[in-house]
């Protein structure tokens, strides 16, 4: 699929934080620095599958992934200033949410 003309950065944009997991994993780093295992435990998806987004995310210069040269070796994602961007627009679509959408009940799913 090839980027619009109309607006390519803004598609790009919305690519990447709409891939699936990419804005929950972004959420939860808004509270500060964390464990690969403390973001694992914190949302609904697979450790290979969180590995992958957070190279992803640290690709594109959304975080950052700090290793502390210590033993057991420590490491720590957090946001970087462009991640740390991110901040209103995903506070503004809790806010939406909140108001605006539905939660469908579990025995209508069955």
């Amino acid at each position: 699929m090839s980027l619009s003309s109309l607006c390519p950065k803004f598609e790009k944009g919305m690519k990447m934080i709409s891939q699936r997991w990419n804005g929950l994993i972004i959420y939860q780093l808004l509270n500060g620095p964390q464990r690969f295992c403390h973001i694992e435990s914190s949302l609904p998806i697979s450790g290979r599958l969180l590995s992958e987004r957070l190279k992803e995310l640290e690709h594109e210069g959304i975080i950052h992934r700090h290793v502390y040269p210590e033993t057991p070796v420590r490491i720590e994602y957090s946001l970087t200033e462009k991640g740390q961007a991110l901040e209103s627009v995903l506070k503004g679509m809790e806010e939406w949410s909140q108001e605006w959408v539905e939660l469908s009940d579990p025995k209508e799913n069955k």
